[in-house]
């Protein structure tokens, strides 16, 4: 892109970007405005010129954590009222947040607009069900607004040209969150050994790993941490840690699985040491979806979710500070306070927990960047265009991360956001946070590698039965589980 043109065509949209989607047989208004998209032609983007239908509905999918905390209320309101001279109407596309696209799209009765993950919406870019954008007529498009690689995950290549198929707006990564208020009183002098003022065992594994035995010693029916194995986008950050990835050629390689790379093994051995620790609930989705009771009533110490659960496991909380006898007012800023998230703890360098090493390393996790597509099917890609742009403002962007404390892909709003979304905003920029493959192979990951995990999670119980008791079983795993996934991709199509 051209650094003039792209401003030239960013101001024009911000002060005259105007329309909606016309169906058929709809007349448009002769004064419609229309922009000017400049550099070369390129006949993808004909139809985006400029001149926006008018008296039509725009169907918008959000997620439910959007919908449920008024997120989504708030921004087709505000929307609705930049464009209702027009006859623009944006409406929640009631479709649920994983609208199918791909089978509802072609007959005319799917979502415009889709707020999803980059590794949904851009699986579906081959087979044509969402549309390339004009990235110079979206003001949030730059690379000193949003980070190369958050724009990477929605870009793809057609006949050697390079095309972007959406806007991020959040990042979604794993955080380890847990209880301040359940710290033992006297951790500050029992588990704050480099004096930093920050509890050890949200620090490094290898202290989490000795207070979850010392937590659930103190009352079997509680676990110091405890998380769903199964889902692979908790768990497959221990592999990356130690050398192992999904595609190769950053993820864009679907013939180089490389799950079984590295020391990827050290990944796995820590996670059975850790189920070791933890109940049944571990081994499958239970965990998961018991967070917020869970934590509330103290079951979990901690435990790991995305940031958007935040606010659910704080209403969990601030429910039972309510029962205990605190007015809802007080119960809100106690449980806020006391539901703290933080980039995953390191690990010992040697990948056990039991006889760690004195080195540690950085726990990496897989993560993802949410954005807003366009459908290919919709008959007002012009006032699509520009409700996404809309959406992807700085002001709808810092309201959405005031509302679901989103960590924001926007330098702007992440730099006035909270410490620990700069963090993550940083270690996106530096690929700690290893983001999911924009490919569509990476649907044949799921269900493989999310039954290896729950497989591994249920070993520790097996007694002299186990399958991953040593390195080398560990390693032979990962070796078939690598060329399951190959096949799946290559050989089952």
């Amino acid at each position: 892109m051209e650094s003039k043109k792209v401003l030239m065509a960013l101001t024009l949209l911000s002060s005259i970007l105007l329309g909606a989607c016309t169906g058929p047989g709809t007349e448009h208004d002769s004064d419609v405005t229309s922009i000017d998209l400049g550099g070369d032609h390129d006949p993808v983007f004909d139809k985006f010129d400029g001149e926006l239908e008018r008296n039509v509905t725009i169907k918008v999918v959000e997620n439910d954590t959007a919908i449920k905390m008024g997120y989504l209320d708030e921004l087709l309101e505000a929307f609705n009222e930049e464009y209702k001279e027009y006859g623009i109407t944006a409406v929640d596309a009631n479709q649920g947040e994983f609208a199918d696209l791909p089978n509802s799209g072609p007959y005319g009765y799917g979502p415009d607009v889709i707020y999803q993950a980059n590794d949904v919406l851009m699986s579906w870019v081959d087979d044509k069900h969402i549309s390339p954008l004009p990235t110079h007529l979206i003001e949030a498009y730059t690379s000193e607004v949003i980070p190369e690689a958050a724009q990477n995950a929605y870009t793809a290549t057609a006949n050697n040209v390079n095309y972007t198929f959406g806007v991020p707006i959040n990042i979604q990564s794993p955080l380890l969150y847990y209880r301040k208020d359940l710290l033992p009183a006297d951790w500050k002098t029992t588990w704050d050994d480099n004096d930093n003022d920050v509890p050890d065992m949200v620090e490094n594994l290898v202290d989490l790993y000795q207070f979850s035995i010392q937590y659930h010693e103190q009352n079997p029916s509680n676990y110091g941490f405890e998380f769903s194995l199964n889902d692979f986008y908790f768990s497959s950050g221990y592999l990356f840690s130690y050398g192992g990835y999904l595609f190769g050629d950053n993820n864009r390689d679907d013939t180089d699985i490389g799950l079984h790379k590295g020391n990827a093994r050290y990944g796995v051995q820590v996670l059975r040491q850790f189920a070791a620790q933890m109940s049944p609930a571990c081994i499958d989705d239970s965990a998961k979806l018991a967070i917020s009771g869970s934590m509330a009533s103290g079951k979990y110490f901690a435990s790991v979710t995305t940031p958007d659960v935040r606010s659910v496991i704080v209403d969990a909380l601030a429910n039972t500070y309510v029962q205990e006898g605190l007015s809802t007012e007080e119960a809100r800023i106690k449980a806020d306070e006391n539901v703290v998230g933080v980039p995953f703890p390191d690990l010992p360098e040697n990948g056990d927990l039991i006889n760690p090493s004195e080195k540690s390393i950085e726990c990496k996790q897989m993560g993802g960047i949410n954005g807003y597509a366009m459908s290919s099917y919709t008959k007002c890609p012009n006032a699509s265009l520009a409700f996404i742009n809309f959406a992807t403002s700085y002001k709808m962007v810092k309201l959405r991360e005031e509302i679901l404390q989103i960590a924001p892909c926007r330098s702007d709003v992440a730099s006035e956001s909270t410490e620990l979304s700069q963090q993550l905003f940083e270690r996106t920029k530096n690929g700690s946070i290893v983001l999911m493959p924009s490919i569509k192979a990476i649907n044949q990951v799921w269900t493989p590698a999310g039954s290896f995990m729950e497989d591994v999670a249920a070993d520790p119980t097996r007694g002299s039965g186990a399958k991953y008791d040593t390195l080398d079983k560990i390693q032979a795993a990962l070796e078939q589980l690598s060329q399951d996934i190959y096949d799946a991709i290559h050989l089952l199509d």
